[in-house]
């Protein structure tokens, strides 16, 4: 079977919900508030990073009732959000309260079925990465999602940064020419660095590099721990990732959009101060450096030889305001939650796609589950992948 037809066959139910969507031109009605649930769990990735406080900022909606299993941090989540009604079971929040939105907030292992009964409900859903532990599980949220016609949008905040935006249009202006490669890396510190890393961060990352080259066709990857080769010996539980294994990541992807490559690199204690983190894109006549988050700084190097020490250039910031000048913008410490949820809130008037969307949050899921797949079976593997399920709890 072609590499299209294989991508056809895995995405069947993602293509049938699209042509529905496009040959349905209802328009959802606009309202003047959305009324919001929050699900946090105190303990267990609490409220993400500021789930519980944002809504605050976003004049469109009004939180009514937030769930925390936690009575303590549930009395706490009232006060921060105002809510009016606090359960300790999220099922019966949905149950009982007529809501259009429900931010899911706690760590990983908890989303699926959290989502799963956000959709039972009919919810629009607004969600803390990463998105779930592996591509079954992301398959089940986006059919859910299909089925009931829902939105959903992920926290990947870089795609609303001012800063990554301008980037993408000198790229698409030709500034550094044409793409030819692009290199990343997580936070490589000592607790982190290597598979965890790669869940937590390179989804981030992986998720960035797609808006600026579009899908993956295949990866290559090792994991190692301690120097050798991951084996199943060294698979641990993860109590929020689940099977996690490796203090060592090396991964290159290759795009289809004109065979550019990808690296994505991570190892634990190898952390730099300040950090590392972020994604470097090669092209012809420069580079674009950028760091992950909302108005983090970015940097163009105008030097087809990428060496300043060859040719006297040097970095230049990128502001959101264009090459060289100044940032306009004071909102440096958002997290841009609230340019996610006002998108989030026009991909449901207008019926389409949230610019974070489920199809995106499952594409940097297989970026990263490709990762311990690639190594597992010793090769490059193909996307979309066929195995569908965790590859290190398959591990000879």
């Amino acid at each position: 079977m072609s590499h299209s037809n294989r991508r056809e066959f895995i995405q069947h139910s993602t293509l049938a919900g699209i042509a529905m969507s496009t040959a349905v031109t209802c328009q959802a009605a606009t309202k003047e508030k959305y009324r919001v649930g929050i699900i946090g769990c105190t303990g267990k990735g609490d409220y993400g990073h500021g789930l519980d406080k944002v809504w605050a900022g976003v004049a469109r909606t009004e939180v009514v009732a937030v769930a925390d299993e936690n009575q303590a941090g549930l009395e706490a989540a009232k006060k921060t959000t105002g809510a009016k009604r606090g359960y300790d079971d999220y099922r019966e929040m949905l149950a009982k309260e007529e809501l259009d939105i429900v931010a899911v907030a706690p760590r990983m292992d908890l989303h699926r079925d959290m989502v799963l009964a956000c959709a039972e409900h009919g919810r629009h859903v607004y969600m803390e990465k990463p998105f779930v532990q592996d591509l079954e599980q992301a398959d089940d949220v986006v059919r859910a999602c299909e089925k009931k016609r829902l939105k959903l949008s992920i926290a990947h905040t870089n795609r609303f940064s001012p800063i990554r935006l301008m980037c993408k249009k000198l790229v698409e202006d030709g500034e550094i020419g044409e793409i030819l490669e692009i290199r990343s890396r997580g936070k490589e510190d000592s607790r982190r660095g290597g598979g965890e890393d790669l869940w937590v961060l390179g989804t981030h990352m992986f998720d960035m590099m797609r808006t600026f080259v579009g899908d993956v066709a295949s990866c290559y990857a090792v994991v190692k721990e301690k120097g050798h080769r991951v084996t199943k010996a060294d698979v641990q539980n993860h109590p929020a990732i689940g099977p996690l294994a490796g203090d060592w990541v090396q991964a290159t992807y290759e795009f289809e959009k004109n065979g550019v490559v990808g690296y994505f690199g991570s190892r634990r204690n190898a952390a730099a101060n300040p950090t590392r983190f972020g994604m470097q894109i090669f092209g012809t006549k420069g580079v674009i450096e950028m760091q992950s988050g909302f108005l983090k700084p970015a940097y163009i190097l105008k030097d087809p030889t990428w060496s300043p020490g060859q040719t006297n250039s040097h970095w230049i910031p990128i502001s959101s305001a264009g090459i060289g000048k100044p940032e306009p913008r004071s909102d440096v410490n958002s997290y841009g939650h609230e340019a996610g949820i006002l998108d989030l809130i026009e991909a449901i008037e207008t019926d389409r796609q949230p610019i974070s969307s489920v199809y995106d949050a499952r594409a940097s899921v297989e970026m990263v589950v490709s990762c311990f797949e690639s190594h597992r079976v010793g090769k490059p593997v193909e996307f979309p992948l066929r195995n569908r399920k965790n590859p290190l709890g398959m591990l000879a």
